[in-house]
Parts: C-alpha cells; structure tokens; sequence
C-alpha cells in the first residue's frame, strides 16, 4: 500500500511538472497576463486549471494501479515457481523472462546440490557417532578384561597353584587328594573360560601387520597361555585390508568358541591358498555339537562368523561331530585379483621392454 500512495504521487507530480513545463514553453514566464486562461477558461463551469489537476490525478493513480497489480502478478508467478524449487525438477510452464526462467533454474540446481552435500553430512555424522561408540565400546572392553587379568585371573592362577601344592602334599591320605583332584579340574576349567573371555574381549588387532603376522602372534600367545596342544600352517597371501581384518576376527571367534566349549586337547589352524582361493581353517579334537540341536546356544558366534564371511563374499562352514571335533572353514575366492595381477605383471614386462 505505501509503495502504491508513493509511485502514484510520484507520477502525478512527473505529470505536473510536464503539463507546466509545456506552458511555459508556450506562454513564457508564468504572470497573470501570461496564464490567466488557466482559470477563465472553463468547461462546463470548471476552471482548465482543476481539470488538469484532477485529471492529472486520475491519470497518475490509473498508471499507479496497473503498475501495482503487474508487480504483484510478477511476484505471484515468480513465488510459484520458487515453491517448485523444492521438487526435484523445475518445470517453468508460465511465459516469464528467460532470465528469470535461467535463474530460477540455476537456483533449483543450487538448492539441489545443497541438499545432497546435507544428507552426505548427515550420513557422515551418523557414521562417526557410530564410530566413537565402537571405539568407546573397544576401550570398555579393553579395561574389563586388563581388570579381569589382574584380578580374577591371577587369583584363579593362585587357587590353582594352592591346590596343586596340597595335592602333591605327602600329609594328606589317597582318599583328600582324590577329593582335591574335581576342585583342582574345576578351577582349571575356570581358568581356560577366563582366558577365553579375555580372548574375545581384547583382541589381537592387526595394526600394520598381515593376516600371517596377525594369527602368527596370536597362536603364539595361546601357546604360552593355554595348557593345549597348537598346531599351525600359515602362509602368506596377498588379500584386501578388510578380508584380513575380516578373517582375523573370525579366527579369534572360532578359538575363543574353541577355548570355552569344546574341551578340546589339541587345535589345528591353516591359512593356505589353493586353486585360487584362499582357505582359513580351525579344527579342534574336542565335544563337537549337533548344529540342529545346539546352535541356538551358539548362535552369536556362529551368527557373527558368518556375517563376516558374508560381507567378504567368502564361503563359509562349520562342521561339527558330536564326540569327534568341530572345523570352521573360510573360503576367499582369489582368481580375479591373481588375473589382475598377471596382466599388471604383464604390462610392466612391456612396458620395461620398451
């Protein structure tokens, strides 16, 4: 309303300005000699000079009027087509200025690109939220099982030294040395689930080592912390950083379900590639259990497993005989990389030909 009350007094006074303008173009400098037929001169009993005036007037709010209602009709089809900015594609159908139709496009474009660049950042910020809990996770899991190891675990080794020194002690009689023997076999069940435990809560990360490195150090440590016999083939093989990562973690699953169930007395571990594949196997000598009957009391273990073979694109199974012994087997499929690498090879031996 005040943009309309200003352009129409502007006009109208532009208008003024013209009409007098004229005049004294006309009649020189304005004197009552000069313009006095302003107001002799009348129509129908009007002075010529109210009729300009009033006419004037009326002119300056009709050219007022029409500019309004075409700013407001411009503005109505451009607030159109700016809520059309929201959709996924501009649609321009009014007949507007190719300006104004170009900018209203690039802007579509711009406010597009914002909104992708706003979901990667969403996307972002979820996924490090989800990387600082594994990471908070991770360390919970670190200072429960080293509090674990310095108590529990060092009590459990003492208990047992205890019971193996009374034991040995030639002041008891047979019979309180074979009522000892269940408590000392007891106790040291309990110390193979503690190192167990400790085996899946703080796991061996790779760091910047191979999976051959990795698993390497890991049977070494069971060696020197397991009362078992280990056996283990490990050969170098040249895989991706998450197959490795992949790999290891189900290794330290399959010994910790091994440690903690089987009552096994020896454990095989293979890494070895064959045929263009590469194949990790743990076999124990231990209870084995049925997979139909007792798998929901492993489902986790056996659940995380293959999940992890899964997002490699391995083949994975587990076989397991009630009385005999149980083997997890992972396959990774190697032939594509290994052609990749012959032909790599190949255009090296070209090119150094060259």
């Amino acid at each position: 309303m005040i943009m309309f009350i200003f352009r129409t007094f502007t006009i109208y006074v532009i208008l003024q300005a013209m009409f007098f303008g004229l005049f004294y173009l006309l009649y020189g400098t304005p004197t009552i000699t000069n313009w006095k037929f302003l107001w002799e001169n009348t129509y129908n009993g009007v002075p010529l000079i109210s009729i300009i005036m009033v006419g004037t007037c009326i002119i300056s709010f009709g050219i007022g009027l029409w500019l309004t209602i075409e700013e407001k009709a411009k503005d109505f089809i451009v607030l159109n087509y700016v809520k059309q900015l929201a959709e996924p594609e501009l649609n321009v159908k009014r007949n507007i200025p190719r300006s104004l139709r170009k900018a209203l496009a690039e802007t579509n474009e711009l406010i597009d690109a914002q909104r992708k660049s706003l979901q990667r950042l969403a996307n972002e910020k979820a996924e490090a939220h989800d990387q600082v809990i594994q990471e908070r996770i991770v360390a919970e899991r670190q200072r429960l099982a080293r509090e674990l190891h310095d108590s529990v675990s060092q009590q459990l080794f003492a208990a047992s030294m205890l019971l193996s020194a009374i034991a040995e002690s030639e002041e008891h009689s047979d019979g309180a040395k074979k009522n000892l023997l269940p408590v000392e076999n007891i106790v040291h069940q309990a110390q193979m689930e503690m190192r167990a435990l400790l085996l899946h809560l703080r796991p061996i990360a790779l760091k910047d080592n191979t999976l051959a490195e990795g698993l390497i150090g890991l049977m070494k440590e069971l060696e020197q912390k397991i009362n078992l016999k280990i056996d283990y083939q490990i050969e170098e093989i040249q895989l991706s950083k998450a197959e490795e990562d992949h790999l290891f973690r189900i290794a330290q699953e399959a010994l910790s379900n091994t440690l903690r169930h089987a009552k096994a007395t020896e454990v095989e571990l293979l890494l070895i590639q064959r045929d263009g594949i590469a194949i990790l196997r743990i076999q124990d000598n231990g209870v084995g259990f049925d997979l139909k009957e007792d798998a929901k009391a492993a489902s986790y273990g056996l659940k995380n497993m293959t999940e992890r073979a899964l997002e490699i694109g391995a083949k994975y199974k587990i076989i397991s005989i009630p009385g005999e012994g149980t083997i997890v087997e992972v396959q990774v499929p190697l032939k594509q990389r290994m052609q990749q690498g012959i032909v790599k090879k190949d255009r090296q031996d070209i090119d150094q030909e060259k």
